[in-house]
């Protein structure tokens, strides 16, 4: 049997919180948005995000709540989880369909060029270790997704539908 999950998914407890979080965001929402950004400094390092209920290095986002536009949901997820000021306005990359998380997931895509850090983010519940990274220096561990997302961003692939 294979297994079709991506490597950030196969321990049943990041499966089995990512379908509690999705069953009650079923019942809030009828469809469930979310942003998720590469966030550059001025130096072009990535800002990742390594989570406490899912394993590897993410870049940063989360899911979009009611009456919040994406831009303002952007912005909160960045603050809420690194820090980062907006210097500029973010570009919308690509729309994708998180198939893997849910049937109705979807997933809004941005770039953010020149990201400022006001502080040091400190580990907290849901984020515990945060960092720049060059893009020939990514940390062990970076996932799949984001691997395919930078590879997007640069060119060498085309955006795919799918997450």
């Amino acid at each position: 049997m294979t297994n079709d999950h991506p490597p950030e998914m196969r321990n049943w407890r990041a499966r089995l919180i990512t379908r509690l979080v999705h069953g009650y965001f079923a019942l809030a929402r009828g469809m469930t948005l979310g942003v998720r950004a590469a966030c550059f400094d001025e130096e072009g390092r990535i800002f990742l995000v390594k989570h406490s209920y899912v394993a590897g290095w993410h870049m940063p986002g989360g899911g979009l709540e009611r009456r919040e536009t994406a831009l303002q949901g952007l912005a909160k997820e960045l603050r809420e989880e690194g820090n980062l000021v907006l210097t500029e306005t973010p570009r919308l990359f690509h729309v994708y369909f998180n198939n893997r998380t849910s049937k109705r997931d979807h997933v809004l895509f941005y770039r953010c060029d020149n990201v400022r850090q006001t502080s040091p983010k400190m580990a907290d519940r849901e984020i515990i270790e945060t960092g720049f990274f060059a893009l020939d220096a990514l940390p062990p561990g970076t996932t799949s997704a984001t691997h395919r997302r930078l590879a997007e961003l640069s060119a060498a692939t085309p955006p795919a539908d799918l997450w």
